[in-house]
C-alpha cells in the first residue's frame, strides 16, 4: 500500500512540474510576441508610402514653420499626398493646433480614424492618440 502512495506522490510531483513547465513556456512565448509587436509598431514617418521624394523638402520646410505651415502644405498639396503619409500629417497637425483649436483637431483626427484601415502602419499612433481626440 505504501508502495502505490508513493507511486502516486512521485505521479502527482511529475504532472504538476510537467504543468508549471507548460505555463512557463507560454507565458515566455507570449512576452516574446509583446517584444515583437512593440519593435514592429515604431514607425518612422519618412518610410511611409505616399509622398513623392521630391515634394519632402517642402514638407520638412513647412513642419519648421508649424501649425501654419502644415495648413498650407495639405491645402497645396492635398492631392499629391497619398495615404498613410497624409494621415500621419494630418496627426501631426492634430497634435498642433490642439491647444488653439480642439474641435478642429478632434474633426481631423475623425477623418483620419475613419478613412484608415485597421491594418496600415499609422493605425498604431492613431490609437495611442485615440483617448486624447475623441
Amino acid at each position: 500500500m505504501t508502495k502505490l502512495i508513493a507511486v502516486l506522490i512521485i505521479v502527482a510531483v511529475l504532472f504538476g512540474g510537467w504543468q508549471i513547465f507548460l505555463y512557463w513556456d507560454k507565458v515566455n512565448h507570449e512576452e516574446e510576441m509583446a517584444q515583437k509587436q512593440a519593435a514592429t509598431s515604431v514607425v518612422d514617418p519618412r518610410s511611409l508610402q505616399g509622398l513623392p521624394y521630391k515634394f519632402q523638402p517642402a514638407l520638412e520646410a513647412a513642419q519648421k514653420q508649424g501649425a501654419p505651415g502644415l495648413t498650407n502644405f495639405l491645402k497645396n498639396f492635398n492631392r499629391i499626398v497619398q495615404d498613410p503619409r497624409r494621415a500621419w500629417i494630418e496627426l501631426d497637425y492634430c497634435v498642433l493646433i490642439a491647444r488653439e483649436n480642439p474641435a478642429e483637431a478632434k474633426r481631423i483626427f475623425a477623418a483620419v480614424k475613419g478613412r484608415t484601415p485597421p491594418s496600415s502602419p499609422v493605425m498604431s499612433r492613431i490609437k495611442q492618440l485615440e483617448k486624447t481626440y475623441e
